[in-house]
């Protein structure tokens, strides 16, 4: 096993990350801990993780809110751990991005198994989108939710906020509607376009940024939008 690799464990219940961390340990992974939906973020974002392991059942944070938070800037595999067994749950937890989903009790052979399989899956040396954004005017960083403009925080809706991160994350690159539209409000929604509009309109109003000439959100007609990196 690489002893580089490196496994960030996001559960509220101590005995659980113990047991993962001396078994993850012996097996020649680096462990990063956390017990909570906050300190599991931060440390995705400052800790170089090769996967998380997310608990659904977090205190401060329901663990489908953290993948999806996560999934905003980071396609790391996340393997989710859960008491529920419902086939709804997991499919939930599938559709919004999970790689795999476990339910406790579980067996440590049958975890690090899938574990070696979901690392087996990502490309060697995938580059992961910077969890913040600077350039002396508007600052986002995306682990935190925060968004400034000129040193005062913008209030965005969630929606607002995911847009903008979506195409944070691609800066540079066309992101198409149906795109952001299956990412944001769903599969059902790719032809919702009305409601792609309205955000970015209303993004674009909070950022003082003109379509005529943006600074920042470009609309590629017909296709979808840019973030101008």
């Amino acid at each position: 096993m690489n002893p580089s690799l490196r496994i960030l464990v996001i559960d509220d219940e101590a005995q659980i990350r113990r047991f993962l961390d001396i078994g993850l340990r012996a097996e020649g992974y680096e462990v990063l801990l956390a017990g909570t939906a906050a300190e599991g973020l931060a440390l995705a974002a400052t800790g170089g993780p090769d996967l998380v392991i997310l608990d659904l059942g977090l205190p401060d944070r329901e663990g489908h809110e953290v993948l999806a938070e996560l999934r905003q800037w980071s396609q790391l595999p996340v393997l989710m751990l859960s008491v529920r067994d419902a086939e709804t749950e997991k499919v939930r937890a599938l559709d919004a991005g999970a790689n795999d989903y476990v339910t406790k009790p579980f067996g440590i052979q049958e975890l690090m198994a899938r574990l070696r399989a979901l690392l087996r899956q990502r490309p060697p040396g995938e580059p992961e989108a910077p969890p913040r954004w600077d350039d002396d005017r508007l600052s986002v960083d995306l682990a935190r939710r925060e968004v400034r403009l000129d040193g005062a925080e913008l209030a965005l809706t969630r929606k607002e906020y995911a847009v903008l991160a979506m195409l944070l994350r691609h800066a540079g690159r066309v992101v198409t509607q149906p795109q952001l539209l299956r990412e944001v409000w769903g599969p059902s929604h790719a032809a919702d376009s009305q409601y792609l509009r309205i955000v970015i309109g209303k993004l674009r109003q909070k950022l003082g940024d003109d379509p005529a000439q943006p600074r920042w959100l470009k609309t590629e007609p017909g296709v979808g939008y840019r973030f101008l990196g």
